[in-house]
């Protein structure tokens, strides 16, 4: 720490203000067969407090295991490793004792010595820049990121006098609580122009622009009334082609520019490509020139979770030697009957959702495949080629706008998160007296 602390504080290592185990209790442990729950990584990632009301991990631990990670009222839990040097350390506090919950694999439990710490105050000094970054620096790896107990023990805290310790953890208890709850309104704002733009979408896509233009009934369910003059019928009547990729096994790191890489199936998460996603191509492999994206390419996504699986967008721009991985679909239009930027708007809308959701395959909920035929086989409504023109020209303005709020929503919710950073890390180093703040 390089923040100059109030004259009458201390600074302590941690191993002289907690106790500090690596819990090695896993849903797996085979030690023993009391049945107990297990507070996980994803727990305290998430969350700041660990609470009763949450659902934990069934698990078995021995008489041992249960002694010494056991959750207590006022215990501390951080991450001691991920796959990001700056998730490590992200600490959660244990709201209250917790009967049957241990602290789990890829945690550090830490319990704070009560004469001279005290655990909420201890949570949000972990949280703290200049603390936290103690454990940002001594991290360990490559793919994965860890700090051992002696990185951990041995960080310096501040240590102020107890009652000052609880006044600031209760002055930032309601801070936080309060940022959190317009941070909360501005997330649900982003949460209502998605649904307005996937509303948007489908409208003008299934209605067309004219609300006076006559209509019939389309005779399938989830289409509903459509333009008289627009053509029900599968997809495949206006396909030329469905193009699956290729996926050797590749370098854990992404390509850099003039180098082959191969897409990861994320690339297409969120409706727009993301070149970004894609890991190296070794140099004892040949590329396949056949399978690099091209500028106009519209790639979907055949294999995710059911609301990833279908995901769809068409390429503006790469940097080249790029592959397509075999968990994407290239997908290559009649360009006299379909236009292809209007067909992406076809393919996101609520029509091809349903029944992309509906005919994906696949046991798991957390991973679904749909298979060429089910893309092709989509029923779907048409329009003339330049009526579909003047949708997507109308739909594009419109979803610029939508595009550009959002981004300045997603800015004012990047100040506050950075605000509450900064109000934390002044509170637990003495830059804010909290009993003045308190006054005000």
């Amino acid at each position: 720490m390089n923040v100059q602390l109030p004259s009458h504080w201390k600074t302590r290592r941690l191993k002289f203000i907690a106790s500090v185990q690596l819990s090695n209790v896993d849903k797996k442990s085979v030690e023993g067969e009391a049945s107990v729950r297990l507070c996980n990584y994803v727990d305290v990632y998430k969350n700041d407090f660990i609470t009763p009301d949450m659902e934990f991990m069934e698990a078995t631990a021995s008489e041992r295991q249960i002694r010494d990670f056991s959750l207590k009222a006022g215990d501390v839990l951080i991450t001691k490793d991920s796959e990001a040097w700056n998730d490590i350390a992200v600490p959660a506090l244990v709201a209250n004792d917790l009967d049957g919950v241990l602290c789990g694999y890829h945690l550090a439990h830490i319990r704070p010595k009560p004469k001279v710490m005290f655990g909420g105050f201890l949570f949000r000094a972990f949280a703290a820049e200049g603390i936290a970054d103690q454990f940002r620096v001594a991290a360990n790896g490559i793919t994965r990121f860890g700090i051992g107990k002696d990185e951990i023990t041995g960080a310096l805290f501040p240590v102020p006098p107890l009652a000052e310790q609880h006044a600031i953890a209760d002055f930032l208890d309601r801070k936080t609580a309060q940022i959190d709850g317009v941070i909360s309104k501005k997330q649900r704002m982003i949460d209502l122009l998605h649904e307005k733009r996937q509303s948007l979408i489908s409208e003008a896509v299934t209605k067309g622009l004219d609300p006076d233009v006559p209509t019939k009934d389309s005779g399938i369910e989830w289409l509903g009334r459509v333009p008289r003059h627009w053509l029900v019928e599968r997809l495949k009547w206006r396909m030329r082609r469905i193009e699956q990729g290729w996926s050797p096994q590749c370098e854990t790191r992404q390509a850099d520019p003039g180098e082959w890489g191969v897409l990861k199936v994320g690339c297409m998460n969120s409706g727009i490509y993301d070149e970004s996603e894609n890991k190296a191509l070794p140099t004892d492999l040949e590329p396949l020139p056949e399978f690099e994206v091209r500028v106009g390419d519209i790639l979907m996504s055949r294999s995710n979770t059911v609301e990833l699986v279908g995901c769809v967008g068409r390429v503006h721009r790469t940097q080249g030697k790029i592959h397509v991985c075999d968990k994407l679909y290239r997908l290559v239009f009649d360009g006299d009957r379909l236009d292809p930027d209007f067909a992406v708007l076809l393919l996101s809308s609520h029509p091809s959702r349903l029944q992309i959701e509906r005919d994906a395959s696949g046991a798991s909920p957390s991973m679904k495949n749909i298979s060429n035929e089910v893309v092709a086989d989509l029923v779907l409504a048409f329009p003339p080629l330049d009526e579909q023109r003047q949708v997507v020209k109308y739909v594009t303005q419109r979803l610029d706008e939508l595009r550009r709020l959002g981004v300045m929503i997603e800015s004012q919710i990047a100040k506050l998160r950075e605000y509450r950073q900064t109000l934390i890390s002044a509170a637990v180093t003495g830059q804010i007296d909290v009993t003045t703040e308190g006054q005000r």
